[in-house]
């Protein structure tokens, strides 16, 4: 987000020309394509490595609940659940999704 502008003038949408003009070269291209602004083309691998992370989070978070639903945690087991959660949330929220396609 820009910060906010003050004094006369239109206010900045873009940070400099350059990010201005690839925000033009997508809607051209979008355009090209049909793509209505609900609409977004990502390369498959990305997407892939998406799914992936998120079952694999899914997978900690099930396991974590289970876990603590027992009540049969020692502290380092709870430490261990804890720290496998962390680390598939964080593998999850690191990942990005690349532009793709034609």
């Amino acid at each position: 987000m820009l910060p906010e502008q003050v004094g006369p003038g239109r206010p900045k949408k873009f940070c400099s020309q350059s990010c201005r003009q690839w925000d033009w070269v997508h809607r051209q291209r979008a355009a090209e394509l049909e793509l209505s602004d609900n609409e977004l083309i990502v390369a498959r691998d990305a997407l892939d490595r998406l799914r992936d992370d998120l079952y694999v989070l899914g997978c900690a978070v099930d396991d974590a609940e289970r876990d603590l639903e027992s009540g049969r945690l020692s502290a380092a087991e709870l430490r261990i659940t804890l720290e496998w959660l962390l680390d598939a949330a964080r593998t999850a929220s690191s990942t990005r999704l690349a532009p793709g396609g034609p």
